[in-house]
């Protein structure tokens, strides 16, 4: 998902190797390859007698609230293959929740040994970091785009990667909605190989699965993470981080990277605009080369943020012909998704996971070129 979407997946569906999905695109994903029931989803019924019709999103005043809430009892037995939530947040200004208080610094995010639902001081913590600016170094910045890099001591295969967007024309709940929406994604993201959602943990946390195609000639890649989502004021957060699903294992054709944290901060600033922020901490598992890096940072990243920014100009016009009121991250009675219990999965360490080295690998005459495209020349056709 973002890794990213927050996504399940990375900026744009995680068109760099280094970062998964990072919020799933959000945030129903069609399935393939043989795991998993099949599955529309379908749009509630209208109210009935006696019973009020919902205007607007069920309001969830902190994470620790959220956490301890699960919407109605699940309508399927399966896991669904359709990707019903969109990688972003609600589209109604809700309650000021207590996460959204003043940041009280960052919580390490390694070192996690047990699966847990994020409660209001995560939130807090990556807040605060994708605010930070000790410590980043800028690698781009150009047309209201600006990327920042960070090494990790520890580890030399692991990477950090901040990007942050003005959005000009796009409310902050639209972006949330894109985000989220995985059937939009599958439009403007040609990234994504697969996405789709496996189970609902509670009304703002679900388990998914996302893959996408790293650049060429390295091995593709695959995650799974637990994803949350929160709303803060007028704005919103989508973050994730890697679990092990027992039917879900690693692949032989592709690479399980590894989601140590990874989300959007989405803050509105004003009625029409907004401005996101990307922050990625992930293991691709492998000694990348260093173009990878150099060509994530510096092209990758913000070719992904300026796509997701055209998705979202085109968004409520492409929403009105499908399922216009069909939102399950903002009405968790929606979701389609079976529950699951959290001892059902276990933290996905890096060092468990088959180590690639692709470090001596060279780019490809036509990623050199620029492949489907250069910088600013997004094919999104598919989105009218």
């Amino acid at each position: 998902r973002g890794a990213g979407g927050a996504e399940r997946g990375g900026a744009g569906g995680g068109t760099h190797c280094s970062s998964p999905q990072g919020p799933r695109a959000a945030p129903g994903r069609p399935g393939s390859g043989g795991s998993g029931g099949g599955g529309r989803a379908r749009t509630p019924a209208p109210a009935g007698p006696g019973r009020e019709a919902r205007t607007g999103p069920r309001k969830v005043a902190s994470a620790s609230a959220a956490a301890s809430t699960l919407s109605e009892p699940p309508r399927r037995t399966q896991e669904s293959r359709t990707r019903t939530r969109a990688p972003g947040l609600p589209t109604l200004p809700m309650e000021k929740p207590a996460a959204s208080t003043e940041p009280q610094g960052s919580r390490p995010a390694l070192g996690r040994e047990s699966v847990q639902v994020p409660d209001d001081q995560d939130f807090r913590s990556f807040r605060s970091e994708c605010e930070a600016e000790v410590g980043w170094n800028l690698t781009y910045s150009k047309a209201g785009v600006s990327v920042w890099v960070q090494a990790v001591e520890m580890d030399r295969t692991l990477h950090k990667i901040k990007c942050r967007m003005e959005c000009c024309d796009v409310p902050a709940e639209t972006l949330y909605d894109v985000l989220h929406d995985i059937e939009y994604r599958k439009k403007w993201d040609s990234n994504v190989i697969e996405t789709f959602d496996i189970a609902r943990l509670t009304v703002n946390a679900d388990v998914g699965y996302y893959s996408w195609r790293c650049p060429k000639p390295l091995k593709n890649r695959d995650v799974i993470t637990l994803r949350s989502w929160l709303p803060m004021g007028a704005d919103y957060i989508i973050m994730n981080y890697s679990v092990k699903h027992p039917k879900y294992p690693p692949r032989k054709d592709l690479v399980r990277a590894v989601s140590i944290q990874t989300g959007y901060l989405i803050q509105s600033t004003g009625p029409k605009s907004c401005v996101i922020t990307y922050l990625a901490q992930v293991d691709p598992k492998g000694s990348l080369p260093k173009w990878v890096v150099n060509k994530s940072s510096q092209f990758l990243a913000p070719k992904a943020m300026k796509k997701m920014y055209k998705a979202c100009i085109k968004y409520p016009e492409w929403k009105q012909k499908h399922q216009p009121h069909f939102k399950p991250w903002l009405h968790p009675e929606q979701s389609p998704l079976p529950s699951l219990a959290l001892s059902e999965l276990s933290v996905q360490h890096a060092d468990s996971l088959e180590n690639i080295d692709e470090s001596a690998v060279t780019e490809s005459r036509e990623e050199r070129a620029g492949g489907a495209g250069g910088e600013g020349s997004d094919d999104d056709t598919s989105l009218t």
